[in-house]
């Protein structure tokens, strides 16, 4: 059976809370209305639909937006190879709702990664705990709000961090440099434009080392 007839049967099932299947390039989502409603919503994918493995669970933040928080499940079935895409949106100010560890065991890591970088809890969660920072850290690092370079903290005898300043790359590129190092330096101390320039010089550099290896070239500069 194809994602889109699963679909429509968690529509049928679940009325006003489920949103009519969308499709876009093969993928098809649908959208809970009520996050309070996921862990219903995703036993009957499993149990009645097939859709016997999370796939993954990720979060979005709408930074600026309410609700600020979008949950995407991505649901697959071994039986059907069928996959299916479920989005739920969740507000700052709850940033909660509950867990799915019951319909799948793989959503205990996933779910503690989301709360460990976003700070969303999940209600009933054997052991909502932190998986890549460590217990006492204050920040979520993947909120938008969150600097590139980071913010310092000193837990004494855990853990310290210190602001690490980009200065200008890798985030900022030299495109058409001749490689890597020149079009993403590590420290970048002049302005736009003189980056530009640069940029210019590395690729007319380039050019003549090619028109040096091919005299065909040289009369046609």
């Amino acid at each position: 059976m194809a994602a889109k007839e699963l679909a429509l049967k968690l529509f049928e099932k679940f009325g006003d809370l489920i949103s009519a299947p969308s499709e876009f390039r093969g993928e098809v989502t649908v959208l809970l209305s009520d996050p309070e409603q996921i862990a219903e919503v995703c036993l009957f994918a499993k149990k009645d639909l097939g859709f016997d493995y999370l796939v993954d669970l990720s979060s979005v933040d709408n930074y600026g937006e309410d609700p600020r928080w979008t949950l995407v499940y991505e649901l697959y079935g071994y039986g059907h190879r069928a996959h299916l895409r479920v989005k739920t949106h969740v507000g700052e100010e709850k940033s909660e709702l509950p867990t799915v560890t019951a319909v799948w065991k793989t959503a205990d890591w996933h779910e503690r990664e989301v709360y460990d970088m976003m700070g969303i809890r999940f209600r009933g969660h054997p052991d909502l705990r932190r998986i890549l920072m460590w217990e006492g850290y204050p920040y979520f690092p993947l909120r938008k709000d969150f600097p590139l370079a980071g913010k310092p903290t000193d837990l004494p005898e855990v853990a310290f961090t210190r602001p690490a300043p980009l200065e200008g790359g890798p985030f900022v590129t030299a495109p058409g440099a001749k490689d890597a190092i020149a079009r993403e330096p590590r420290v970048r101390n002049f302005e736009p434009d003189e980056v530009k320039t640069i940029s210019r010089l590395e690729r007319r550099r380039d050019l003549g080392r090619a028109d040096d290896q091919n005299p065909a070239a040289i009369g046609e500069k």
